[in-house]
């Protein structure tokens, strides 16, 4: 028997068994040697002419890198190495190969806010996808590795945001403005390797603190270049630019195409981790929502009916896209074929005039400024234009209160059903109003309403979320002829779990749940399930729900019960079935009231912790007691009980009175007061506008307090609605 010396310096190591023969097949060239396919070449197949021949090999040991892809947007490569193909999308970056294949050549987005001015087709955005990804591998990102994004919207984000996710890693996102402390505290709980970075004037900003407290291996700049970099002290610290990192991606790609396998291929999982957001996170420590593949597809494949885009559509894009609402509706609008423009705050207003936009997605803050920026003009103009206008608007509310009501998209929590008789009549009178009010309505489209779409485009509607749209912005959009759709969700929702419908836009309401979600309102005290028309506490469950906290088990199980659902924390209730009436249209929509735990909601979109902020106004000797309030509204504001004698000390002392006068005006107790915060809040990232004194202390027995001395807020806000909503005007 022959002995064939072979020496082969490789010997390979596998996670999966499944490729480790055609691997070592090809690797080794034996075309004439068969493999027992039951043992993986442990011996010879007796059909093969060299079974009477023993093989020996000498090997070194070499590690097979692993790497994970999205299966249908890198499915040659996958192929390429014994995978399997996967015909649809398996996790989020797959939606790019569809895109690119239906839209190639359109124009995918325009970012005119950076240097240089961007634009890409959807074939170039799916590149520079991939390129980003594999730059990524190349500077070492294993998968499952996080990666802090910290950065604001642009197209660079978009790209960073989904190499990362094709690679295999974890983001974890956040926006420049928030407090370096902030950001510390979020990429050292959420164990990332790396920090992604807006521009060289954010690092800049966070370098000192993040280099002594933090372990990064590399550091990549979305703009700007490495020469903009100040005080480095970690001079070896590898420093990449975004356009090195696309060429690093480049190369290594079509190195790739040419070379001899290096890697084993394995397919991201549509229920791995996609992405980490911390929430609430700006007033106590945040939680970090682990959003899943499989929860981010499920907004982009059930959006549609919401919003439903065609090729071509014009979006302006300005929230930050760590927010999930702007993240989650960006990715399902990229699958349509349309064309998103990035704006900001401060271009807004002449970008909507020169994009003429089909749709803007945003907060309820940006309706309200257009609103009051309409409602300014109008009142600064001529006399008679004034007064034509604002009898315009009048008609026009009336019209569509009219409309409403015939159409039965009004909303009532009475259980009873309405008599026909009495439906019929209510119709019978609305539709009469309405056909009087009808042409002075049209008349007023023609001679107002177009110059205000002129200038601000919004052809098809203006999707609100993040946050209450004010009742009476809400109407007066429906007046002027511009459709406001507004939707509800949480960052824990991926975000979308209601929304109101283009054909059925029912004011007041957050309109139907989305498919496959599931509502239910329960009792805050028993959680026992209320009827459609009672009031008490949301909770949804869906495919969109969270997979939990980040390292926050406790947090986990006091949001999300064991049959998956999720207690959103709000109260509200859901619209009685009705045949007939005012409301036959709006049956099973969802009404949101308000919070049920402290988390406040600005208008912004932001969330605030007020238990903090009371905290630090309560260690001032001139505040006895504090309700921090400012749900759905621009800014905070407070409900101040002043200490009394401590107020008349203080006056005292600065001679704002006499040591014989013992009264205090409320504007001078109101100015000290606002000095007293400015000095205890410094530090915070929130400050308190407007305030209102009140001087009958929070007690038990006018049922302000509970039993255990806690300020019930909820109360306390009902108590002085009127005054707290005359603050904001």
């Amino acid at each position: 028997m022959a002995i064939v010396p072979i020496t082969y310096t490789h010997t390979w190591t596998f996670s999966n068994p499944h490729y480790a023969l055609p691997l070592f097949h090809s690797r080794t060239n034996f075309t004439r040697i068969k493999f027992s396919p039951t043992n993986y070449g442990a011996g010879l197949a007796p059909s093969s002419p060299l079974s009477h021949f023993r093989v020996f090999c000498r090997s070194e040991r070499e590690t097979i890198e692993i790497r994970r892809c999205a299966p249908f947007l890198e499915g040659s490569t996958f192929v390429d190495n014994g995978g399997v193909a996967s015909d649809e999308w398996k996790v989020v970056p797959d939606i790019w190969r569809s895109s690119a294949e239906k839209y190639g050549d359109n124009v995918a987005l325009v970012d005119t806010c950076h240097h240089p001015p961007t634009t890409l087709t959807y074939t170039q955005l799916e590149q520079a996808i991939l390129y980003f990804a594999e730059g990524l591998r190349v500077i070492g990102v294993k998968p499952d590795e996080k990666i802090a994004l910290f950065a604001d919207n642009s197209c660079h984000w978009l790209i960073a945001d989904q190499g990362m996710m094709a690679s295999g890693a974890i983001n974890v996102v956040r926006g420049s403005r928030s407090s370096v402390a902030e950001l510390l505290q979020i990429y050292n709980h959420s164990e990332s390797v790396a920090l992604v970075v807006d521009n060289p004037e954010m690092f800049n900003r966070v370098a000192n603190t993040f280099y002594s407290n933090t372990s990064m291996r590399f550091i990549i700049l979305l703009w700007g270049e490495k020469s903009e970099l100040v005080g480095q002290e970690n001079k070896h610290m590898p420093v990449f630019t975004f356009q090195e990192v696309i060429d690093l991606g480049r190369d290594n790609r079509r190195a790739l195409s040419k070379a001899e396998q290096r890697y084993v291929y394995e397919p991201i999982h549509s229920d791995s981790i996609a992405t980490l957001i911390y929430t609430s996170g700006t007033t106590g420590n945040p939680k970090g929502v682990m959003l899943t593949h499989q929860n981010l597809l499920h907004q982009i494949k059930n959006l549609w009916d919401i919003v439903p885009a065609k090729v071509g559509d014009r979006f302006l894009s300005m929230l930050p896209p760590w927010h999930a609402y702007e993240r989650a509706c960006e990715y399902f609008i990229f699958t349509c074929g349309i064309q998103q423009v990035y704006t900001t705050v401060r271009n807004l207003k002449d970008d909507l005039k020169l994009y003429q936009p089909q749709y803007l997605i945003s907060v309820p803050l940006v309706f309200e400024t257009l609103y009051s920026g309409i409602m300014k003009q109008i009142s600064t103009s001529s006399a008679v234009r004034k007064f034509v206008a604002l009898t315009f608007i009048r008609v026009s509310l009336a019209y569509m209160e009219c409309k409403r009501i015939y159409e039965g998209k009004c909303l009532t929590m009475n259980k009873k059903q309405v008599s026909y008789v009495n439906s019929t009549l209510d119709w019978l009178w609305a539709r009469i109003i309405a056909t009087l009010l009808l042409p002075v309505h049209i008349l007023a489209k023609k001679l107002v309403y177009n110059k205000i779409h002129a200038a601000i485009g919004i052809s098809k509607a203006g999707i609100s979320g993040g946050g209450s749209l004010r009742w009476e912005v809400d109407k007066f959009f429906e007046a002027i002829g511009v459709k406001v759709q507004n939707g509800y969700g949480l960052t824990e929702t991926s975000p979308v779990v209601a929304a109101r419908r283009p054909g059925c836009n029912v004011l007041g309401s957050i309109g139907h749940p989305i498919r496959e979600t599931e509502f239910k309102v329960v009792d805050s005290e028993t959680d026992e399930v209320l009827p459609a028309g009672s009031k008490g506490i949301l909770k949804v469950r869906g495919p969109q729900v969270m997979k939990g906290y980040f390292k926050n088990p406790l947090a986990t199980v006091q949001a999300l019960d064991g049959n998956g659902w999720l207690n959103t924390g709000d109260i509200g209730w859901i619209v009685p079935h009705h045949s007939t009436g005012r409301s036959r249209q709006s049956s099973g929509m969802i009404v949101v009231e308000g919070r049920a735990k402290d988390t406040i909601v600005l208008s912004t979109g932001e969330n605030v912790e007020p238990g903090e902020l009371e905290e630090a106004a309560m260690r001032s000797n001139l505040i006895q007691q504090i309700v921090v309030v400012g749900q759905d509204k621009r800014r905070l504001g407070a409900v101040i009980v002043p200490n009394k004698e401590e107020v008349l000390k203080v006056a005292r002392k600065l001679s704002i009175i006499n040591s014989e006068n013992s009264d205090v005006s409320e504007e001078k107790v109101r100015s000290l007061i606002y000095k007293e915060l400015q000095t205890w809040m410094s530090e915070s990232p929130f400050q308190i506008g407007p305030i209102l004194l009140v001087h009958e202390p929070f007690t038990i027995d006018n049922g302000l307090m509970t039993p255990t001395m806690k300020i019930r807020r909820d109360r306390v806000v009902t108590e002085y609605k009127d005054q707290i909503d005359n603050l904001y005007k």
